[in-house]
């Protein structure tokens, strides 16, 4: 038999016991699941970072539960939700936005439950208390009706999408996107797919950030940069990239998430 599996990503960090208290609430309760940590930091508060991690990594995990804790409204009257995705995958979370990118990768939401609190829980800590006693009792194989009560899936809370535009002028296309990733190797994921993207073909390119431009090159890997120079590529997730070889695009070019980006060719 498959061991039941449980995908934990949060903002609680590695410092306190918060990830720590979490594993053992999933185990006590569910003692046969593999508690894969997904990472634990995301920015404090940062759902859209969250959703976008999510997104990315939901395409590579086996059958299970994903919990996703990144919670700025813990305590209020915001919903904990259970989302059974169209690939029989369990989504447990905040309704706030964090796992709905991943869901609709999994092939949209089947069942949607909205989380029974427990009359003792703490009005700080959901995620040991709600989300992770429901996520061990879905991968436990548990019955449905014992976590929540059905709700509409168009219910689920939205992020607002990211904004690009693309144009053309005096013969060049100026392509306007948000940075929605800055990997820890400073690599700066776009929030533009590679079809929307200048093609493979392009070679030089301008770069514009605020009222500075720098020349890059689009390139298909690292390796076809010298080191230390400024590039575009496509990256894993099928997303546009600037890049430096051997080095931190984010520090060469001052970006960080939710700056934007010009790319001019």
């Amino acid at each position: 038999m498959t061991r039941p599996a449980v995908f934990f990503l949060s903002d609680y960090g590695l410092a306190d016991e918060l990830v720590g208290v979490v594993h053992a609430v999933l185990l006590r309760l569910a003692p046969d699941t593999a508690v894969v940590d997904l990472t634990h930091g995301i920015p404090a508060f940062d759902v859209r970072a969250g959703a976008e991690c999510l997104a990315r990594a939901v395409p590579h995990l086996g059958p299970g539960v994903v919990l996703g804790v990144v919670d700025p409204g813990v305590g209020s009257a915001r919903r904990g939700v259970a989302v059974r995705a169209g690939d029989g995958r369990w989504f447990v979370a905040p309704d706030n936005g964090l796992v709905l990118s991943a869901v609709e990768a999994s092939g949209g939401a089947d069942v949607v439950l909205a989380l029974r609190k427990p009359e003792i829980a703490s009005p700080t800590f959901d995620g040991r208390d709600v989300f992770a006693p429901a996520a061990a009792a879905l991968a436990g194989g548990a019955d449905r009706t014992s976590v929540g009560d059905e709700v509409d899936p168009a219910s689920l809370v939205r992020l607002a999408p990211l904004e690009t535009t693309r144009h053309e002028e005096d013969g060049s296309v100026h392509l306007r996107a948000p940075v929605t990733w800055v990997d820890r190797f400073g690599n700066v994921q776009l929030g533009v797919a590679e079809p929307d993207g200048p093609p493979p073909a392009t070679g030089s390119l301008a770069v514009r950030i605020g009222g500075e431009e720098q020349g890059a090159r689009r390139v298909r890997s690292f390796s076809d940069l010298d080191a230390g120079e400024l590039g575009v590529l496509v990256d894993a997730n099928g997303r546009l990239a600037v890049v430096v070889r051997e080095g931190s695009a984010a520090e060469k070019t001052g970006l960080g998430a939710g700056s934007v980006v010009e790319l001019v060719w």
